[in-house]
């Protein structure tokens, strides 16, 4: 092949420009040279091969993630903030029917979940501070009554020290070695304060913001949009996943409350110390999928050990605490929640599992809210339609007719329409 035949076009090069990028041209419907009068102008669609595709995509998925984990400081109260705002957004337009002033129900709001709030903070944080407090005896305690399990621990231990003695690679005294101080206890709890507080700060502010701002956003959207299909398509998702969104949230958050109330009153017919406690933990924890359970589970069951001196009796509040959240997630959540916004098991959890990863405690509480708003946005775009369809739940198979049915039902004849009897007449002629 002869490099000026290829400067010519005499020879395809199949990594030009123009053999990557395949332009197509979308005209509107009806076809034509002549469109009909109103309809939108034609679109270019740039074509590239399913390579250059994939790599586009895994650059851009890499990208998001860094942005998502080091933009967290910034990016968690901006994202819970628009949660909130997808939940409480039907408060405020149905007391905007009722002539309130969206700012004034978005104070009435913010105050009410900032107060509410505040008061379980300030009602729980006397037992948790005692258990605080209590802690380095309820640790002796449970190293009292698994001391004749410790003798393997500390042979395996042991052997754990002689292999590090052995391949340290120095053992000579004079030899300085440089180890790295981490921060203490106090230190990381003041940071995570800090943090805490600045998160929920942000979150409030904007909060109140959105609400008060009504259908701003909305009105937005529509302006920016180049074409009346993106609008009312965009205008389509966002109510969409609001009302989703809003749904799931309002029914988890009621279901949580009730799964509460009831493992507060198994605890306390228990005995447990503190059982108003334990049920707030158990509500909490439930917005988290399958972690949130395994969690409960293994806090209680700690605390009943240190409790209860009979091993069946001490068995026996986690037990318990496992039969209320099994049932909980596997009857009364999905009858309540219902097929339309049941969830793929396996997305669920790669989705606590990612987003703890990347935003710690509440990212995990937030993963399913954004994997519904995610899937609400894929059924309304068509090029996202399989990818919706995987985060769907199972969908019920259709039972086949026995084969004996199906042989011996006889056809059935519709009768036809007026028009359709005579339009047949000169053929039965």
């Amino acid at each position: 092949m002869d490099h000026a035949d290829l400067k010519q076009g005499k020879v395809h090069d199949p990594w030009s420009a123009a053999a990557l990028v395949q332009p197509e041209v979308v005209g509107p419907a009806g076809g034509g040279p002549n469109p009909p009068a109103g309809a939108e102008p034609p679109v270019l669609t740039l074509r590239l091969p399913a390579s250059i595709r994939v790599s586009l995509v895994g650059s851009f998925m890499i990208l998001l993630v860094g942005a998502l984990y080091y933009g967290k400081e910034i990016l968690l109260p901006i994202a819970l903030a628009f949660m909130l705002t997808l939940t409480l957004s039907p408060v405020v337009r149905y007391l905007a029917k009722y002539h309130v002033p969206e700012i004034v129900s978005a104070l009435f709001i913010v105050v009410a979940v900032v107060g509410g709030s505040a008061a379980a903070i300030y009602y729980l944080s006397g037992p948790v501070s005692g258990w605080i407090d209590g802690a380095p005896q309820t640790g002796r305690q449970i190293r009292a009554k698994i001391e004749s399990m410790r003798a393997p621990v500390d042979a395996a231990v042991s052997a754990t020290k002689q292999v590090e003695e052995i391949t340290s690679g120095n053992n000579d005294p004079t030899v300085q070695k440089v180890v790295v101080q981490q921060p203490g206890l106090l230190a990381r709890a003041a940071g995570g304060a800090v943090s805490l507080g600045s998160t929920a700060g942000i979150t409030i502010v904007l909060l109140f913001f959105l609400l008060a701002s009504g259908r701003l956003f909305y009105e937005k959207l529509v302006r920016i949009l180049p074409t009346l299909t993106e609008k009312k398509r965009a205008i389509r998702i966002v109510y969409a996943v609001e009302e989703e969104v809003s749904a799931y949230l309002l029914t988890i958050s009621a279901i949580n409350a009730g799964l509460g109330v009831v493992i507060g009153g198994v605890m306390w017919a228990l005995d447990m110390p503190n059982p108003i406690l334990w049920g707030a933990m158990a509500a909490a924890l439930n917005f988290i999928p399958y972690v949130g359970a395994l969690v409960g589970v293994c806090v209680v069951a700690i605390v009943a050990l240190v409790s209860f001196d009979a091993p069946g009796v001490a068995l026996l509040p986690p037990a318990l605490y496992f039969v209320c959240t099994t049932v909980e997630g596997q009857f009364i959540t999905p009858a309540l929640l219902g097929k339309r916004l049941e969830m793929n098991t396996v997305a669920v959890f790669l989705a606590v599992a990612v987003w703890g990863w990347l935003w710690g405690v509440l990212g995990a509480l937030m993963a399913v809210p954004i994997l519904v708003s995610v899937r609400v946005m894929c059924d309304h775009i068509e090029s996202l339609s399989s990818f919706g369809e995987f985060l769907g739940g199972r969908i019920p198979e259709e039972p086949e007719p026995a084969e004996g049915d199906a042989q011996s039902a006889p056809p059935v004849i519709h009768p036809p329409a007026s028009g359709a009897a005579h339009a047949s007449r000169p053929l039965e002629r």
